[in-house]
């Protein structure tokens, strides 16, 4: 059994949880941008605002995407800089339904804070801008948010407990990795 000291360093000894949370802000946004901007062309960040029906809508959009492709693009670079500098320190490693249930939650977390702030409060562009009413398209959005955070916390938070009974059992030292042992 282990002791109180025992459960407060295999806490300290977790993963980041900004790491993974990073992780799914900026490869959500990927998916919005490849999948929604570039393949199937239903909107672009500036879309609602400019149309993209003239070649100069088209470059403003094209330009505004690429503003949003390299703010996903840093969510990640920080993500990769929180998980090595962990690493460094000799935290424990994240196991999967650690990692991808944060991965999740970040992503959740992008639809929810990208569908009420472009969709709803700027309306600067809409899920289906080629539709007439939109709104159950971006209400659907939303919906994606909250599933996804609540999956995504759900399987972190099993992730996380299975993570520190490990970390407590072991008696993992700070500064440690199980497999230094």
């Amino acid at each position: 059994m282990a002791t109180a000291e025992q459960w407060t360093t295999a806490r300290r000894d977790l993963p980041p949880r900004t790491s993974g949370l990073l992780f799914g802000l900026g490869l959500g946004g990927f998916v919005d941008g490849i999948v929604l901007h570039q393949i199937l062309q239903w909107h672009h960040m500036v879309s609602a605002e400019t149309p993209p029906t003239t070649l100069a809508g088209l470059e403003v959009n094209t330009v505004a995407d690429g503003f949003f492709h390299l703010a996903t693009w840093l969510c990640v670079v920080a993500a990769s800089i929180t998980s090595i500098r962990a690493w460094r320190q000799g935290r424990l490693a994240p196991s999967y339904p650690f990692h991808v249930g944060l991965v999740l939650t970040g992503w959740g977390i992008f639809n929810l804070v990208e569908g009420l702030i472009d969709h709803q409060l700027l309306g600067v562009h809409h899920v289906r801008d080629d539709l007439g009413a939109p709104l159950s398209w971006d209400l659907g959005f939303l919906a994606s948010g909250v599933l996804l955070i609540a999956v995504g916390w759900a399987v972190h938070r099993r992730g996380a407990r299975t993570l520190e009974a490990r970390a407590a059992a072991r008696g993992t030292p700070r500064g440690r990795r199980p497999e230094d042992s």
